[in-house]
């Protein structure tokens, strides 16, 4: 965990979200699947004049009406609470009831007639009746409003059909003009600026436009989890405020910089200035974009005035970039470490040693026999799996752990920032994309064990964030190594089908099987780790 006192910011606590539920009323049309929308009132003290699907507080009362909702096996206490609170809000708002009759029959207009919108709910179902057919009311996913916001919702999305002859009529105070519309529709109309929607609807939007019909929906919904559940962080990109959900590339830099959400970083690339993570780290990204660099290669500066600084990853032999390195340390570097010796990575360590007046050590792996000879790299000394880096003046201590992660280079390591729970990955860990592994240097076995080694770091050190060398900061650092490692397997069992498939084919048939959902221009780079998955493969006798 981040040591608190070297956040950008004073922290605050975020508003308590209130527990609220949203149902989507969903219907088969003439052209596909339809979710019902209404108008919020321009008035709303909460989003007002944007179209939303209907729903609202969970009121107390909610959870009194177990004795008349139907419940489905695995639906527990706090799901049919939240399923009675979405068919309480849906008849308020715009008239929907979805009840029974004791002999099974829906609830028609005769019986949404004869009951009163603004008169207690449960109390003129029972006097009816009706029961609540929750266990028809699935669960699709969890919004939490985002931490800066005065008034936040823990808001539980969930789907349903809508009833049979039934059409649904706004209360004309809190809801106005609902409409049926297609997903794809509603984006295109929200696009275009004549349908204003929040973040967590377009989002939701955008997963319901890739269903095909009402059951797709309510098949994926089966589980009693949500699908996905998030509170969104907000960013700047290109001077405008845009939502993250914790999948998206930069949720990881945005939870580090501001934990409470309560300022908004800038997040777009560029190569002037470093960026300030925390009062003790900088990210100063080289300008040498591509294919293979993203963004560019990212140079870590860690210290202060008081330790002086370490640089991990000078990068390349940019004298533009090596020369606002010495800026913004002040030329008081200490220690540069090359996480390994690729031309983005190490060239740029000799130019920033001479730069600086105390001529710090480059330290590192050497480059090994397998290695091009581009790549050729000898450090002042050589770093021991393990070993503590120390930067330490003026009250403050620094400890970098060096751990070996061989198999993107043979002389890749990471560091580990022992004391805020990071972890500086060099190209072993990518935001975005996955390490090329290439012959004979890199090995597919060596780098899914180092995936093994640094998970396992995690747990023993409390890893929390990736500084990976190319793209934002990832958080969930365990989650992520996971995710990698699992991700590296299943493109290896594709490998072994293609080759199984084609045992004569060689890579120029099994490339297009394995990386079918590759752009194919990316295929000769794919090609590379294709073969560090075969060498793997045959070594472990996986294709007899």
């Amino acid at each position: 965990m981040v040591r608190p006192h070297l956040l950008l910011h004073p922290q605050r606590e975020p508003v308590a979200p209130r527990l609220s539920a949203t149902l989507l009323l969903l219907r088969d049309g003439p052209d596909g699947l339809e979710v019902l929308m209404t108008r919020r009132s321009a008035t709303a003290s909460f989003v007002p004049g944007v179209h939303v699907f209907p729903g609202g507080a969970v009121d107390p009362e909610d959870a009194t009406c177990h004795d008349i909702a139907q419940r489905r096996p695995g639906q527990d206490d706090a799901a049919l609470t939240h399923a009675v609170a979405a068919i309480r809000e849906s008849f308020e708002e715009l008239g929907v009831l979805l009840a029974r009759h004791p002999d099974g029959r829906a609830a028609n207009a005769q019986d949404i007639l004869a009951m009163d919108r603004r008169a207690p709910f449960a109390e003129q179902c029972r006097a009816r009746g009706l029961t609540l057919p929750a266990d028809e009311v699935f669960l699709l996913a969890r919004w939490i409003t985002t931490r800066d916001n005065p008034k936040r919702f823990n808001t539980f999305f969930l789907v349903a059909r809508m009833p049979p002859d039934q059409e649904p009529v706004a209360d004309e105070a809190e809801q106005f003009e609902p409409i049926w519309i297609r997903p794809a529709d509603a984006l295109t109309r929200h696009q275009a600026g004549n349908l204003a929607m929040i973040f967590p609807t377009v989002r939701t939007l955008q997963w319901l436009a890739k269903q095909t019909d009402a059951e797709a929906v309510l098949a994926a919904c089966a589980s009693e989890e949500p699908l996905w559940s998030v509170c969104p962080r907000p960013g700047q990109v290109k001077g405008k405020r845009q939502h993250f959900m914790d999948h998206d590339l930069p949720f990881g830099e945005l939870a580090l910089v501001s934990p409470d959400g309560q300022i908004v970083p800038d997040l777009d690339w560029q190569h002037e200035r470093p960026v300030r993570l925390l009062a003790h780290l900088q990210r100063l990204t080289a300008p040498n974009p591509g294919m293979m660099t993203g963004p560019g290669t990212n140079t870590y500066l860690v210290g202060g005035p008081d330790t002086g600084w370490l640089v991990v990853d000078p990068g390349p032999d940019d004298a533009g970039h090596i020369a606002r390195i010495a800026a913004a340390t002040g030329g008081d570097v200490r220690l540069i470490v090359c996480t390994h010796s690729h031309t983005d990575h190490s060239p740029g360590a000799r130019p920033l040693q001479a730069l600086c007046p105390g001529r710090p050590p480059v330290l590192g792996l050497a480059s090994r026999d397998t290695a091009l000879p581009a790549w050729a790299f000898t450090p002042d000394r050589e770093l021991a799996d393990g070993e503590q880096l120390v930067l330490e003046g003026g009250g403050h201590r620094h400890t970098l752990r060096v751990v070996h992660t061989p198999g993107h280079a043979a002389n890749h390591l990471c560091l580990a920032l022992e004391e805020d729970g990071l972890l500086f990955s060099g190209d072993h860990v990518l935001n975005g994309s996955t390490t090329v592994v290439g012959l004979p240097d890199g090995d597919m076995s060596a780098y899914i064990d180092s995936l093994d080694t640094l998970h396992a770091l995690c747990g023993a050190l409390g890893l929390n964030f990736i500084l990976p060398a190319h793209g934002h900061v990832m958080a969930d650092a365990p989650g992520a190594i996971a995710r990698l490692k699992a991700h590296r397997l299943a493109r290896e069992a594709r490998v072994l089908e293609a080759m199984r498939a084609q045992p004569e084919g060689g890579p120029d048939k099994w490339v297009p099987m394995a990386y079918a959902d590759t752009p194919e221009a990316l295929w000769p780079v794919a090609r590379r780790s294709l073969m560090a998955h075969v060498a793997r493969i045959e070594t472990l006798g996986l294709h007899r």
